[in-house]
């Protein structure tokens, strides 16, 4: 059972020229992505930007205007059931039946996948294990939390051993705990080598889980590759940093404002007192973060934490979006 014998490229997702239309409305661009086996690629861009559609061609559900798209080397236009067996599509917030326990849903999906009783049972019983779940089996779904809910869609999404999973919005409605639950599952699945394939609004998110990154801007594949490496190429001329100082923080707050404009006014830093710190702008990138405070420290001051601000992967999209 399962897609054990399905490793037929060395790239989980293979997409070439893929375009997209809606009538008179271009919702992918051309999309040409290689994405290879035991990554989390984030699929990024603002609402509008084809994040869905993407999706929604590579899990089978509408066929592309033009192109060729291959999963584990498969054509999904020639051999969209073989190309099914390997993959697994979760949308935002799939919706669960009111009336089954949470292991009977399991259960219905993995008899529909061709297992036995007992094969079933085991299948969702790792699924609930990995999606740390198990001790609400016998809870009916429509009495579990909307991130709850969230991860039982996941089981079920995996209760077929998928060599790509593909996850639209998988954190919405999430609270924080949940998605930092969802960010180790998805870590340890990428680590077995499933490709997972994810697409947020939480941008932060994505950084802390992506490995490799895409960037979509009006259906167009604008930058991707290294999660680092597409950061790296959006940091302007100028980056801001929050520092924050310990002690008495209204006191030192304010000492540190007045050291940075006597002693770094030629840096143009324009310290501002801010998010409970101090708000500096940093001409230059991270290097430069980090010189500056290598400064700071080297004249006493006592830095308790700091942080980049705008950067990332959000900075990245602010500056695509204009």
């Amino acid at each position: 059972m399962g897609s054990d014998e399905i490793k037929e490229s060395e790239w989980a997702i293979e997409a070439e020229n893929m375009r997209v239309d809606y009538g008179d409305t271009l919702a992918v661009k051309g999309l040409t992505l290689q994405i290879p086996y035991g990554e989390v690629y984030g699929l990024v861009g603002a609402n509008g930007a084809g994040k869905t559609s993407t999706f929604s061609v590579w899990a089978t559900l509408i066929k592309p205007t033009y192109g060729n798209v291959k999963v584990g080397g498969v054509d999904i236009l020639e051999s969209p059931d073989k190309a099914r067996k390997m993959m697994a599509y979760m949308p935002d917030l799939a919706p669960v039946p009111s009336d089954l326990k949470v292991w009977e849903f399991l259960d219905l999906f993995a008899r529909s996948y061709g297992y036995s009783a007992e094969e079933g049972r085991e299948r969702w019983t790792d699924c609930l294990k990995m999606v740390d779940l198990w001790e609400k089996r016998n809870d009916f779904c429509r009495d579990l939390s909307r991130g709850m809910k969230q991860r039982v869609n996941l089981a079920k999404a995996i209760i077929h051993h998928p060599k790509v999973l593909i996850l639209d919005e998988p954190a919405s409605g999430m609270d924080p705990q949940s998605r930092a639950k969802l960010r180790v599952i998805l870590k340890r699945m990428a680590a077995k080598g499933t490709t997972v394939v994810v697409s947020s609004h939480i941008l932060n998110e994505l950084s802390d889980m992506c490995s490799s990154v895409g960037i979509l801007h009006h259906g167009e594949l604008i930058d991707h590759g290294e999660l680092q490496q597409v950061v790296d190429r959006g940091v302007g001329e100028e980056t801001q940093m929050l520092i924050l100082v310990a002690g008495d923080q209204a006191v030192m707050i304010q000492e540190l404002k007045k050291f940075l404009d006597e002693n770094y006014a030629e840096m143009k830093l324009e310290p501002v007192i801010s998010k409970g710190g101090v708000v500096v702008n940093v001409a230059g990138g991270m290097d430069e973060q980090a010189a500056l405070l290598s400064l700071l420290v080297g004249e006493g001051i006592k830095i308790r934490s700091y942080a980049p601000l705008g950067s990332g992967i959000e900075q990245r999209l602010m500056e695509i979006n204009g």
